[in-house]
Parts: structure tokens; sequence; C-alpha cells
């Protein structure tokens, strides 16, 4: 069956006020009517293309079921589709001789005197009606939840047991936490949804991703990092080791360094959408030893007297 573009056919916007439309309709009508192209075959089925739309477009109440059946199921005009695709199944489509004898099959299906009631499917109902007899599927609704993880699960990939409520009761599963997704990022988990109705199939699960607050914390692709040094060596400068994310690094501390300032580890952040990776940032404050032993003690004597002289 083929999805009709009425809008198309009558060479207007979505958004045309029912003037428009009308005015639309009269215009094309006048040149495509079989009075004005006696034996022409191809303007006879174009002034039942048009006569069609005007009739859903034209009546207020058939454009707002149009435009929702539209919108919910986002149908491509030109292409075959089969409906039971879409929920609309167990039903027999063939061209049916009812009072708008000459229109196709799909608005006959929806506007028909013998189609879907489109009202009680977009209502919602779990019994969704026909026209007459009969019910069909329908997908379940998809679900959003928030999960928590580290970066370091973004950082390197990573794979998580959580345990979440399904179409089938309360059970954990294992999930694959792909490298490099960002904060708000979404991982589809297929039928762990809504509960289809008449049979549909589930509908699915979304988690959206959020990073747990830690000692790490992410800018764009870069990644801070606190680390805490001792004063003589933020004074003099030297190499120190560094537990960073991925591992340990040997890093230069440059002499002067003052608290709240940083070092600059380039290609060590978090990997970015073109293969590479951010920076790191080492984000320093100078913290003193809780204990000092008495030659040190006396050091910091020694610069306070430098100090005050």
């Amino acid at each position: 069956m083929q999805y009709r573009d009425y809008y198309k056919i009558l060479g207007v916007d979505k958004d045309a006020t029912q003037e428009e439309i009308k005015k639309a309709y009269r215009k094309l009508a006048k040149a495509y009517h079989p009075d004005a192209n006696p034996g022409d075959k191809k303007a006879e089925e174009k002034f039942k293309e048009i006569s069609e739309a005007y009739e859903v477009l034209g009546n207020e109440e058939k454009r707002r079921q149009y435009d929702q059946l539209g919108s919910t199921f986002n149908f491509t005009n030109g292409f075959d589709f089969d409906p039971s695709q879409f929920g609309f199944n167990n039903f027999r489509y063939e061209f049916r001789s009812t009072g708008n004898t000459g229109f196709s099959d799909f608005f006959n299906m929806f506007f028909g005197d013998g189609g879907i009631n489109l009202d009680d499917f977009f209502g919602g109902r779990t019994g969704f009606s026909r026209r007459g007899t009969g019910s069909f599927m329908q997908r379940g609704q998809d679900k959003e939840v928030e999960i928590k993880i580290s970066l370091l699960d973004g950082l390197k990939g990573s794979e998580k047991l959580i345990a979440i409520d399904t179409p089938h009761g309360r059970k954990k599963l294992a999930v694959k936490i792909p490298k490099g997704i960002m904060p708000g990022g979404k991982i589809r988990l297929k039928g762990q949804g809504g509960k289809g109705i008449n049979g549909g199939p589930d509908g699915d699960l979304l988690l959206t991703v959020q990073f747990k607050e830690e000692e790490y914390t992410l800018k764009g692709y870069d990644i801070v990092q606190n680390i805490e040094i001792t004063p003589w060596l933020a004074a003099l400068g030297g190499d120190t080791k560094v537990n960073i994310p991925d591992g340990k690094i040997i890093v230069s501390v440059p002499g002067g360094i003052r608290s709240g300032e940083s070092i600059r580890i380039p290609g060590r952040g978090y990997p970015n959408n073109i293969g590479g990776r951010g920076d790191l940032f080492l984000k320093v404050s100078i913290n003193n030893p809780k204990t000092l032993n008495k030659k040190q003690l006396d050091l910091y004597k020694k610069l306070k007297e430098l100090e005050e002289r």
C-alpha cells in the first residue's frame, strides 16, 4: 500500500490555512476536471487524487487525524509500506466500493466507511478498534532510565551488570558501555521497554549515561584531575609519579608552580569522535605532609627567618 501525501498533491505547505487549501483545490480541480480534458485518462486520475486530498485536508477533523498519523509513523511518500509493520495487522487490504468510490486503498483504510478508527488508536486504548470488527497489535512504549558510570568505564569501555524492570519482570542485564560514550549518551536495549499490546513487539529501553562525581572531571574531551604536591616540589620543581585514569606516568613539575595552576599532558584525555583523544590537565594543589620531622621543621624555620629579614 502506498502512503498518500495529500499536501504534496495539492501543492500546499503543511501549515496552510483551510482557505489556502480550498483555493489550491479549486485551481487544480478546474485544470484537471474531466469535462475540460475529455478522454484524458491521466487528467482523470489526477482529478481523483486532487478530490481525495481535498476530502481529507478540506475537513478539519480528518486533517487533524491525517497529520497525527503522519507525525506518529513518519511514512515516506512514494514508497510502498506494509501497514502490519506499524501495528495495523489482521486486516485485508483491498479496494472497497463505499461512498468514496474511486479513492485509494490508503484513503479507504484510514478515512473510509470501513476503515480504522484513528481516534481510538491515538487515544491509547488497549483494544483498538476498526470501524467494524477486529483489533490490531501495538508496539510497546520505549522507556528511558538514567545510569551512572565512572569516567574510567567510558574511557576504556566496559560491561556493567545492572538491575532493571522489564516487561517480563525485574532482572539483571549485562550492558556494554561503548568506549568514548559522552555524558547524556544513550544505550538502546531492544525489547526491554514497555510491553506490546495484542501481541505487538515490546518497546526498547534507553539508558541515558551520566558520569559519577569523582576525582576526574570531563570538560569536552579533556580530563581534569586534581593532584597534590609538596611545597618543596612546587618551589624547586622536579619529577613525580602520578596515577592517571589509564595508568601511571612521570610528570615534570615546573619550579614555582602555584596551587590552582595546571600541568597539561597532551593526548591523554578522553576519546574524541575523530579517533584521537583530548588532553589531560593535572590541577595542582600544594599540601604539607601531616607530620614533619625535626630536620624539615628546622628548614621551615630558616625559611621563615629569611622571609622576615
